[in-house]
């Protein structure tokens, strides 16, 4: 790709997340959907959060996490995503501008408190969240600087933005500043659920090439084309779209690339203690070996190293320098 000041610009939802261990009669009691992610609102995030345990609060989004992954192998990220002139929003710019990345989306002074995400992890490592977005509903088309998006090779963004109305406009303004200017356009569907909600206007996207590459889950996989069967999804993802990839957890990751298939293993793990962040890992690392012009196999290995390193602690970031980690397992980046 042509040098840009930026390998890839994110927009999404700017999220401090509240981690806690949880045991599966949890989640019955408080009527949730093990491995969902649940939209609430602010009073029900205060008493979800009375009930939970012990909490660790970090900065999270997904695709502020892929961002940060980014940073951390090395790669020259910047971020859109709502924060309010608040507690946590101090916490979240804090913490991604620490990363080196440009993020300089103007605060909220009045209105919703910034989002926040309630994650339970139980002993199996499954998360499940819910989230009251708050100030990321705020998010819009002003809020996306044309420059940084035309400076970027490739604007990624999250299927969960397509639940605030307004943060679907900066969406696709982005997505239109981006194309004008020759950049590619990827997108991760997010969440089955997510899925279900907005399946015609994800496969419009994907079908009118506004997003030419996607990243997806089997089960987000099956959502979009209301089928069981892995093999019938994927046939029906290389007839819409020409670029993807396809996560399959300890199956590993199949990338779908001008009629061809790529499988690539996922990385070992010791001990999975936590999945929160490892789609939006594996996103990070591939989308940092494909804006430096690596192979797509390359590519998907980098994201299944990352994944692996996520999915070994609680948290949905890095605990150590991903390009370190790569110079570790042989990767030149």
């Amino acid at each position: 790709m042509a040098e840009t000041k930026y390998d890839v610009v994110g927009i999404g939802n700017a999220i401090v997340d509240v981690i806690a261990r949880a045991e599966d009669d949890f989640l019955v009691t408080e009527d949730l959907v093990k491995g969902s992610m649940n939209l609430i609102d602010e009073v029900r995030a205060d008493t979800l959060y009375e009930a939970m345990g012990a909490a660790t609060e970090m900065s999270g989004g997904s695709g502020a996490n892929t961002i940060a992954g980014l940073a951390s192998f090395g790669g020259r990220g910047a971020f859109f995503g709502k924060i309010a002139e608040d507690g946590l929003g101090k916490v979240f710019g804090h913490d991604i501008r620490a990363l080196g990345v440009h993020f300089e989306t103007p605060a909220l002074t009045a209105g919703p408190s910034t989002a926040r995400c309630l994650v339970m992890v139980t002993p199996d490592g499954e998360r499940t969240m819910n989230t009251f977005l708050g100030a990321c509903q705020m998010l819009g088309p002003n809020d996306v600087d044309e420059e940084i998006v035309a400076q970027s090779s490739i604007l990624y963004m999250e299927g969960y933005l397509w639940d605030p109305p307004q943060a679907k406009k900066a969406f696709l303004h982005a997505a239109k500043i981006a194309k004008k200017n020759g950049r590619e356009v990827a997108l991760t569907l997010s969440d089955s659920f997510c899925v279900d909600r907005y399946r015609a206007e994800f496969l419009d996207l994907i079908r009118s090439k506004t997003v030419t590459l996607l990243f997806g889950n089997e089960s987000e996989l099956h959502s979009l084309y209301e089928t069981a069967d892995t093999a019938s999804a994927m046939e029906a993802l290389e007839q819409d779209c020409p670029f993807a990839v396809v996560t399959r957890s300890e199956k590993g990751a199949t990338v779908l690339k001008d009629g061809k298939r790529i499988d690539v293993p996922a990385a070992p793990v010791d001990t999975v203690v936590d999945l929160t962040g490892a789609g939006d890992l594996f996103a990070a690392g591939f989308l940092f070996g494909h804006a430096r012009g690596m192979d797509p196999e390359v590519c998907a290995k980098l994201g299944a190293l990352a994944a692996a390193e996520v999915i070994s602690h609680i948290g949905a970031r890095p605990q150590v320098s991903l390009k370190d980690l790569a110079a570790q397992h042989g990767f030149s980046v």
